[in-house]
């Protein structure tokens, strides 16, 4: 029997990479000679690297960076096994975890770590950099970013814009003269599961803002700001991003790698599956096994165990869902290829004593899953 273990990370107690051995463990116990495929995944946030890079047997790069504040820090990238493709999180260098409570402020926060990270990826030859942009701590509409690859915002006296999206709404030019000529052989696919446009209710700062430690006069402040930047794309790069689909992801990171780096935003569990094989493996395998934190009403909403069993239609591969937790009643699952979900909660517990205990009861339920299905083979 093939099975292909293809899940997300239970967040707060183990990694995608962790989830697929402990379920591997569980069907060992039942089936020693089963044929156990893992593929952890990750829909573009939290992981994204160490899972692409683990599926393809690639590599970690580390590389300095400057933080939110500008301070230097210890960041990564991933190599993928191809040798051609690297994969970014702007979390590790741009991300909210980066700051202190106190320390956060979207009008100075800079995303010109992920440009360097970029830059550094760049300098692998690369054909094809992933961006995945979850996590951000920044509103800067990507004006770091691309200041680290070369591209230069300059006020009305011919200055450059200090760092963060407070002064946006002073730029009077966008210089592209000294963008790094690299960019342009490059494809950058950028992992976005957010529809949100760059500026208006739904926007950047109005939605994201607040959790990223603005008040509301500076939601206000980043709101005209945007406008602003989206009007100068449009006057100096006859290019407009700003009512894009996923333009807003990231504090306006999604505008900014499309307006200055080429990037095409897509569904991140989309990148991640066509960059991993999965399509290979699953054409001849009996079962997937996939999963995430907790099963629950957002799942359906393409998340990753309804990324994975909608592909797995295509093959006519049955699916079935492993869960930290799971909502009593998720009918609309199984008209999405998932045959059956499961929590590996089986006793009621303190919060803390199931993320001590979430290994050995994701192991335990994987094994019941393999148990249950070798027994209807009987009946």
């Amino acid at each position: 029997m093939k099975i292909i273990v293809a899940p997300d990370s239970f967040k707060g107690s183990l990694s995608a990479v962790e989830v697929c051995d402990y379920i591997e463990k569980g069907i060992k116990n039942v089936l020693p000679e089963a044929n156990v495929v893992k593929i952890p995944i990750s829909d573009g946030g939290e992981g994204l690297v160490e899972v692409m890079v683990s599926a393809t047997c690639g590599e970690i790069r580390k590389v300095k960076t400057l933080d939110p504040l500008g301070r230097q820090i210890e960041s990564h990238y991933g190599m993928l096994g191809c040798g051609t493709t690297a994969v970014i999180e702007m979390a590790s260098t741009s991300g909210l975890p980066l700051l202190k409570k106190e320390e956060q402020n979207p009008l100075i926060t800079s995303t010109y770590g992920t440009g360097e990270l970029i830059k550094a990826a760049l300098d692998e030859n690369v054909d094809k950099i992933i961006v995945g942009i979850g996590g951000s701590a920044t509103v800067d509409g990507g004006i770091g970013m691309a200041g680290a690859l070369g591209i230069k915002f300059l006020d009305a006296d011919g200055n450059e814009l200090t760092p963060g999206g407070g002064d946006l709404e002073k730029l009077a030019k966008i210089d592209v003269s000294g963008t790094d000529p690299r960019l342009e052989k490059v494809e950058i696919l950028v992992a976005c599961d957010v529809e949100n446009p760059l500026t208006g209710k739904n926007g950047a700062a109005r939605v994201y803002g607040p959790q990223k430690g603005a008040t509301a006069e500076m939601v206000e402040i980043l709101e005209k700001g945007l406008s602003h930047l989206a009007c100068k794309i449009r006057e100096d790069l006859n290019k407009d991003v700003e009512n894009e689909a996923g333009a807003g992801a990231a504090g306006g990171l999604g505008a900014g790698l499309m307006a200055f780096a080429g990037g095409k935003l897509m569904p991140g569990i989309d990148i991640a599956l066509d960059n991993v094989s999965f399509d290979k493996e699953v054409k001849d395998a009996d079962l997937v096994i996939t999963g995430e934190g907790k099963i629950d009403y957002q799942t359906v909403f393409g998340k990753v165990p309804v990324g994975v069993s909608t592909r797995a239609r295509k093959y006519d591969c049955p699916v079935i869902a492993i869960g930290g937790g799971a909502d009593e009643r998720l009918e609309k699952l199984y008209e999405l290829n998932i045959a059956a979900y499961f929590s590996i909660i089986n006793a009621i517990l303190p919060e803390e004593e199931i993320y001590k205990k979430t290994p050995d009861m994701l192991e335990l339920c994987a094994e019941q899953v393999l148990r249950t299905l070798l027994l209807g083979k009987k009946i």
